[in-house]
């Protein structure tokens, strides 16, 4: 063979032989990220679910792609973001920040597998047949946020000995939300003595509304119910709680660390690495039908000092004692 001919054949063979390698490649899976927020609302939380997946062999760009559907608070947005995942035939969906973006993802699938993230009992909410086992293609965590509705009047009334009416505020948007929070909220206050007074906000201005109502009619405290939306106006809640001089507890940290009163809920840090880890055991085969529903184990009691200052309150020092954190 001449040597024109053999230097032409070589580079004939080079640019043919990349391109059958690829075409044996598996291609990398991707996960269909379904969220009712925005990325600069969860962002710690975000990490803490990569956090997850990495725990379970997957990192984001090298192994494995996430295809993120944000709804910006808007959760008619939903539905048609599930679909769209769908469409993009995702290898697995984590449905995460509540029980509308789980059911709206529930409802675009029957075959993909889905990992959520709900506040409350799922097989009480028609999600899952079961705790242990729950079938179809559904899995997830219960971060219990209704559960501990009864807990934050309890530290309300530990901190306020005298209060008698108690401010609720709920999301009517988010209709089994607050439903639950309703249900529990009442049934924990008749049990303790407290008149409860129900306001409800599903936009920034009828959070403004709500609190010109409270100005107004002078709550003892306020409980603000654990929502996706209210926790995307977390520093809008804080700041008019503080200006109104209304004593408030927060469903998660975040409210405190953005100057709340006070937090009791689920280290959503915690929950939302379990949720990446279960994402990263079905990519490895796993059946979401046989992966147990987890429930948050990790809960947290944080206090701002500054702002109880502020609101010329004394915390009681066996509060202080058992706090998670205190804010100076």
């Amino acid at each position: 063979m001449r040597r024109r001919d053999f230097i032409k054949a070589i580079a004939g063979s080079t640019a043919v032989w990349p391109l059958s390698v690829r075409a044996q490649q598996p291609a990398m899976p991707v996960i269909g990220f379904l969220h009712p927020a925005s990325l600069d609302v969860v962002a710690n939380r975000m990490s803490a679910f990569r956090q997850g997946l990495k725990d379970a062999g997957f990192v984001e760009g090298e192994n494995v792609a996430i295809d993120y559907r944000w709804a910006e608070d808007q959760s008619e947005r939903l539905s048609s973001l599930a679909a769209e995942l769908v469409r993009r035939r995702v290898t697995v969906i984590a449905a995460v920040g509540g029980n509308v973006p789980a059911f709206e993802a529930k409802t675009a699938t029957t075959t993909i597998p889905i990992v959520f993230a709900v506040g409350e009992d799922p097989v009480g909410l028609g999600l899952v047949a079961s705790i242990a086992r729950p079938g179809g293609n559904l899995t997830g965590i219960n971060f219990l946020a209704s559960e501990l509705h009864a807990k934050r009047l309890e530290l309300l009334r530990e901190l306020m000995p005298a209060a008698v009416r108690v401010a609720v505020l709920i999301n009517p948007a988010n209709a089994v939300n607050a439903e639950t929070t309703l249900r529990d909220v009442q049934s924990a206050s008749r049990a303790m003595g407290l008149q409860i007074q129900v306001l409800n906000a599903s936009t920034s201005r009828e959070i403004d509304a709500a609190f010109a109502t409270m100005a107004r009619e002078r709550p003892d405290a306020l409980l603000v119910g654990g929502d996706p939306f209210f926790n995307s106006r977390r520093m809008q809640l804080a700041l008019l709680a503080v200006r109104h001089t209304v004593s408030a507890i927060y469903a998660s940290r975040e409210y405190a660390e953005v100057g709340g009163l006070i937090s009791y809920g689920t280290n959503f840090l915690d929950a939302y690495r379990q949720v990446g880890v279960y994402v990263g055991l079905i990519l490895k085969g796993a059946k979401p039908a046989d992966l147990p529903i987890m429930q948050s184990t990790k809960f947290e009691l944080v206090i701002n000092q500054v702002t109880a200052r502020t609101l010329g309150l004394t915390m009681p020092p066996t509060l202080l004692a058992r706090a998670d954190e205190v804010i100076e």
